[in-house]
């Protein structure tokens, strides 16, 4: 049986013990969002929640409820794109309207503040459950910009307090870059073969038509028919590999770190 290192899966004397071995949390992010007619809906919260507890497990820390809520819905979101609203709104028997930023009781600019909020608010309630690391793990890649507003703003905030819990923010294909050609992509293989990996029950490559076919809201260089768990496991495990390294950094030399913008770092190990 795997080792359990979800926060809300633990008593308090094992979270405890965890956190005093390694007191990392990992704070995975995601959304609820068109992959495909071959990839479950929770994608990029899964994918995040997949390479959150890796790292947990191979490095030490807890790793906290996923997030699928709480994004900016009127934009950067396949359902939202012009291109792809109608497309995705038919296969999924609903009506383009329901995608429109009317739909929406706040404007653009309000949604991200909120969701800025909400994520400082997560990395506040961290940091008192007495954290020394804070992780966020991006899966729905326009996530990371918010992410890092929210590390910026919170180690900032916390610039003069004592024992002040270090903040960072990661995302998979982001901190692979160079290590890889074309990391990442939005269903195509690079994710479908993640999901392969993770949760294998949900993912169905036979309903998907021959190579080369056009697909609503798939975009990348590895088509998703290419996809094996055998390269989702491999990929997955680079980046946990190179973020506990980045992790483990920060832990032991959070000075590093302290100055304005340094917290973004990342790349000390590669």
């Amino acid at each position: 049986m795997s080792e359990e290192v979800r926060y809300h899966m633990l008593r308090p004397g094992q979270i405890v013990e965890r956190r005093k071995a390694c007191p990392v949390a990992y704070i995975p992010i995601g959304t609820i969002e068109w992959h495909g007619i071959h990839n479950p809906l929770g994608a990029d919260t899964l994918q995040a929640e997949g390479l959150a507890i890796l790292c947990a497990r191979k490095g030490g820390g807890l790793v906290f409820p996923p997030l699928y809520y709480g994004e900016n819905r009127s934009e950067a979101l396949m359902e939202s794109n012009e291109a792809s609203r109608e497309p995705i709104a038919g296969e999924m028997e609903l009506p383009a309207e329901n995608f429109m930023p009317a739909s929406h009781p706040f404007p653009a600019a309000e949604q991200v503040t909120n969701y800025n909020m909400l994520l400082r608010h997560i990395l506040a309630e961290v940091e008192s459950l007495g954290f020394e690391v804070g992780v966020i793990v991006a899966g729905h890649y326009p996530l990371i910009d918010h992410a890092r507003a929210a590390v910026l703003l919170h180690n900032q905030k916390r610039s003069g307090a004592r024992n002040r819990m270090l903040a960072w923010a990661v995302l998979d294909c982001g901190i692979l870059q160079g290590r890889y050609e074309h990391p990442g992509d939005h269903a195509g293989g690079w994710e479908t073969s993640h999901l392969l990996h993770l949760h294998p029950e949900a993912v169905d490559l036979n309903i998907l038509p021959p190579k080369g076919t056009k697909l609503v809201g798939v975009g990348g260089f590895m088509e998703p028919q290419d996809a094996t768990a055998e390269f989702g496991e491999e990929t997955l495990e680079a980046a946990a590999e190179l973020t506990v390294r980045e992790v483990k950094d920060r832990l032991e030399n959070p000075g590093r770190y302290r100055r304005h913008g340094a917290c973004l770092q990342e790349g000390l190990w590669r």
